[in-house]
């Protein structure tokens, strides 16, 4: 079945809305008090209960040989815990758009990696936007004006942890595969393999979050970033059939752009002149990185 183009670009934006506005939902749901691993938890959860629910209805099994449970450890461990762990402990200090700004150096940090196993090369253009995706960061955290205050500056490396496992993830994926699983499978495997990992952390950390109530803008921010992740990951799992992977990973400015956009609206966060000029940084940077249609790729 053929789709037209501006079908394919609603999905797209449709997409690039619903990732973009889980950074504003994370600032929303540790701005009372809950902290990571009880959050990750019920993400887990959460993605559990409706990727589940999606095999079921397509009749698909979820392996569960070792090969597969190892798989899918490493996958929770690198693709939610460790990196999530990062961005809500960020989240509590940083401005959402920040965040949103920082989560688009995953290309940029995939490319190393990449040439580093073999998978892809350097070439001029690419190298160009690896530099200009440090200066955005430099300029984030170098001028005194740039942040709300100064002293947030600090807590940018500890954002950048998570850009740079998803990196390390997709780049694992890339050399060695998914052992003949879906995309679905996946997530759903990790997640299941995620539930039996922080319930115990959350439970013996103090960070448990009640599901009973009473519910608060955190617990309905929880809820809604965990629905938009799934969603948006169903929908890039679709459209790179659909589309191929060069249009999908287009995403990357949308999620950025939408990110900035939902922390203004929902926020009512403000940006100094620093910061904008990272962001324009940031997308160049990106552009130049990201592969282009019909680009030569290394033998594997």
């Amino acid at each position: 079945m053929s789709h037209s183009r501006g079908s394919l670009l609603a999905i797209l934006m449709a997409m690039g809305a619903a990732w973009g506005i889980t950074q504003p939902l994370s600032k929303i749901a540790v701005s009372e008090g809950y902290r990571d691993i009880g959050i990750i938890f019920w993400q887990f959860a959460i993605g559990v209960g409706l990727l589940g629910t999606l095999l079921l209805i397509r009749r698909k099994p979820l392996p569960m040989r070792p090969l597969h449970l190892r798989f899918y450890l490493l996958i929770a461990l690198i693709g939610t815990i460790l990196p999530n762990w990062a961005s809500y402990t960020a989240a509590v200090h940083l401005p959402s758009g920040i965040l949103s700004i920082v989560i688009a150096t995953v290309p940029m940090m995939s490319l190393p990696i990449a040439v580093g196993l073999g998978m892809d090369r350097f070439t001029a253009a690419r190298i160009a936007g690896l530099t200009l995706g440090l200066i955005a960061i430099v300029l984030i955290a170098a001028p005194d004006s740039s942040l709300p205050e100064a002293g947030m500056a600090i807590w940018l490396p500890i954002a950048l942890i998570a850009p740079f496992l998803y990196a390390c993830e997709g780049n694992i994926v890339g050399k060695w595969g998914t052992y003949g699983l879906d995309a679905m499978q996946v997530l759903c495997g990790a997640s299941l393999i995620g539930v039996a990992i922080s319930l115990p952390l959350a439970l013996l950390t103090g960070e448990w979050i009640n599901p009973l109530g009473p519910w608060g803008a955190p617990d309905w921010a929880i809820l809604g970033s965990s629905i938009a992740h799934v969603s948006a990951y169903v929908a890039y799992v679709w459209l790179v059939g659909a589309a191929g992977a060069v249009f999908t990973a287009q995403v990357g400015y949308l999620v950025t752009g939408f990110g900035i956009l939902w922390a203004k609206l929902i926020l009512g966060e403000s940006y100094s002149p620093w910061v904008w000029a990272a962001l324009a940084l940031m997308m160049v940077g990106l552009f130049l990185v990201t592969p282009r249609p019909g680009a030569a790729q290394p033998e594997q």
